[in-house]
């Protein structure tokens, strides 16, 4: 690229730039004439500059006439339109006194909930929720693949109070306030999907839950960070990922749905400036984005979806490019996020927050297709912690080259799992933890009681969401309780599961806790809470991690084996926190639903040891804000009923992020009167929310 061909940047996308300065320059600028005024008789002094007004700002005046013309004057397929179909009113923005002030055509729109889905999603600088792609692009009103809702005369109510959203934390978050934002979206759309699945929509079919989700959400007042801002968002941490669009909306991370360029519109002394504030690069465009801290950006249009060649005519300076142009001058910090190939299910993406970027230099290219398009070179702020080097360096050590730094062992598991186990240790010297059996699931001892016995279901192939004939369905209440993808949808009493002496395939969607690990899990060296546990890949909320594995122990001996200094017990008579995980049934108006509830209803009290057996459960660590819940699942063996404990994701953890559970408070240690008990531990969990100590 020549010195010359990049100085003539600003004027060699057609004549986009020189139009849209002049839009951006209109300002009002009235010598002695009235608005929208026709100018008086006489010479016009042509040194001055008038009060111009675009054509879309004009009110037509109409004849006040209530009469319509003859029939027959409307061409076939056309109504009478206003006014003369009808009495004359005033519309809305039009006072009956003085001048007229024009309304914007989006004030005619449904309101919210009243017949159109979509009406939140189009108010995002100009996104197109018609389900192409978009970079960026002029605002319509499209249709969304969301269901409509019936028609409703009153505005949907306010519902952020039931998941405790004050007004005040809806313009500016936190983190506790985007978590539970995020965790309201997922559990909504989850419940959507489940409902799908089992074809119980009252409404008809649900194309895109997370659409659906994300509609009902805004609408009903859940969401935060409504505040656009330049630079960091609160709440937000760089490294955190999202597997839908709509929940970098939500959160105030990106405002468009579709739109990879995200603009703030600032007013200022003269003039309306329009400055970037977030980007994403998700592979769509020809980015290059393979540096951690360089990313070279393609700008918007081009007929780039209209051609298969991509990028056939010039690109404008207009609208994001615009916006990006700008940002290169002012030097102001641009959010990034990138798009990263789901692992899991490669049609999709995972967009990870990679923190605040500048805009460093820009220039055109000619692209393949012969059109000019802009080119943004975006370097990475020094100083912040990684995020997207994290997800390259992973990629490398699955391939091989570079071998792992610290690794001890390949395979901690031997065998016993489907996906390897590695151990690794770059913080001091030991080699390896206390000496212990690999087991993937419980061992029972003879002499414990067993619930009562009873049959599998008669299932052929595998047992179908819905089917009130499956007998494990009906123990989950008639709620399968995995979407189709595994992900579990609630939290429950207690979740059945289909067992071995069940007449479905081993492969039926309700065997979920029963398969194994779904990701290769590092066992690591942490700096002071002795070995941790943590995946190399992204792991989704409501995935299943793992079971605790063990030896299952009586009542009685829990105390002997806290005398021995036993830290490996797992107990559910322990008095673990409440927090909200399931959806609020109120949004789908869903009175009498069961889901409401999250204590588990355990039909007697499981113990486990894992000392001398175990799995990875037994090195996960306890946190006063874990990222992991356990579930109590039932399942038949044998023809008798075994109770299992299965670890599922509270949120979306990002790869490399230790794995953590709450381990609770032993009873005797809430008794009246009692203080810092025998047997507690202090915490180092780092939370904000941290109790002290645990055990």
């Amino acid at each position: 690229m020549t010195k010359n061909y990049k100085k003539k940047r600003a004027f060699s996308a057609s004549e986009g730039w020189f139009s849209s300065r002049l839009i951006e320059r209109g300002s009002v600028m009235e010598e002695g004439l009235g608005q929208n005024s026709v100018p008086p008789h006489g010479p016009i002094d042509k040194s001055k500059i008038l009060d111009i007004k675009p054509l879309r700002s004009l009110i037509p005046i109409y004849s006040m006439s209530s009469q319509a013309p003859p029939a027959g004057q409307y061409p076939s397929g056309f109504s009478p339109f206003f006014p003369f179909g009808a009495p004359q009113q005033t519309p809305t923005g039009v006072t009956t006194r003085g001048a007229a002030t024009p309304a914007p055509l989006r004030a005619y729109k449904n309101p919210l909930g009243a017949g159109d889905s979509s009406s939140t999603m189009n108010g995002f600088n100009g996104q197109d929720t018609s389900g192409k792609k978009k970079r960026g692009s002029p605002s319509r009103h499209t249709k969304s693949s969301v269901n409509k809702p019936k028609k409703s005369q009153e505005p949907p109510a306010d519902l952020s109070g039931l998941v405790g959203i004050s007004p005040a934390q809806r313009e500016d978050g936190s983190r506790e306030v985007v978590n539970i934002v995020l965790m309201a979206y997922d559990a909504l759309r989850r419940r959507l999907c489940q409902l799908e699945e089992a074809k119980e929509l009252s409404s008809g079919s649900i194309k895109r839950a997370d659409l659906k989700a994300c509609n009902t959400l805004m609408t009903r007042g859940i969401r935060t960070n409504m505040r656009k801002r330049i630079g960091a968002v609160p709440g937000i941490e760089i490294g955190d990922i999202f597997y839908f669009r709509m929940e970098l909306c939500i959160v105030g991370l990106h405002a468009p749905s579709m739109g990879g360029i995200d603009a703030l519109h600032i007013r200022g002394e003269f003039e309306e400036e329009t400055l970037a504030v977030c980007i994403v690069s998700s592979g769509e465009y020809d980015d290059d984005a393979e540096d951690s801290d360089v990313i070279i950006y393609t700008g918007q249009g081009g007929n780039f979806f209209m051609n298969k060649d991509k990028h056939t005519t010039d690109q404008k300076l207009q609208r994001g490019n615009l916006a990006l142009d700008r940002s290169s001058r002012q030097h102001n910090e641009v959010r990034v996020i990138r798009g990263m190939r789901d692992g899991v299910n490669p049609n999709n993406k995972i967009y990870v927050y990679d923190g605040l970027y500048k805009i460093q230099d820009s220039w055109i290219e000619k692209a393949k297709g012969g059109g000019g398009v802009f080119k943004y070179k975006l370097v990475r702020i020094p100083g912040q912690s990684s995020a997207f080097a994290v997800w390259k360096s992973i990629q490398k050590w699955k391939s091989g080259s570079p071998s792992r730094t610290g690794l001890i062992l390949a395979d901690l598991s031997n065998g016993a799992e489907g996906i390897p186990v590695s151990l690794v240790n770059e913080v001091n010297n030991v080699k390896a933890p206390t000496f212990f059996n690999y087991f993937h699931s419980l061992r029972h001892p003879k002499s414990f009681s067993l619930m009562q016995p009873s049959h599998g279901c008669t299932c052929n192939k595998a047992c179908v969401p819905g089917d009130l004939n499956c007998s494990c369905i009906r123990r989950n209440e008639g709620d399968f309780p995995y979407t189709g993808n595994g992900i579990l949808v609630s939290r429950k009493p207690l979740v059945h599961e289909c067992g071995p002496t069940c007449q479905c395939f081993p492969n039926c969607k309700n065997r979920v806790s029963q398969t194994g690990l779904k990701h290769p899990m590092e066992v690591f060296r942490t700096k002071d809470r002795g070995w941790g546990l943590r995946s190399l890949d992204p792991i989704r909320a409501g995935t299943f991690i793992c079971e605790y594995a063990g030896e299952v122990v009586g009542r009685g001996k829990v105390s002997q084996l806290v005398k021995e200094g036993d830290e490996y017990v797992f107990d559910t008579t322990r008095i673990y926190d409440q927090f909200k995980w399931n959806y609020e049934p109120r949004l789908l108006e869903e009175i009498g639903s069961n889901d409401s509830t999250e204590d588990y209803a355990m039909p007697y009290p499981l113990i486990i040891t894992a000392k001398n057996i175990g799995n990875v459960a037994r090195f996960m660590n306890h946190s006063c804000s874990p990222n992991v819940f356990w579930q109590p699942v039932v399942y038949e063996e044998n023809n008798q009923s075994y109770l299992h404990v299965a670890f599922f994701a509270l949120r979306h953890i990002p790869p490399m992020t230790e794995l953590t559970y709450d381990y609770g408070l032993a009873q005797s240690d809430h008794a009246e009167g009692s203080s810092a008990a025998k047997g507690r531990k202090k915490c180092l969990c780092g939370s904000s929310k941290c109790r002290g100590s645990f055990g």
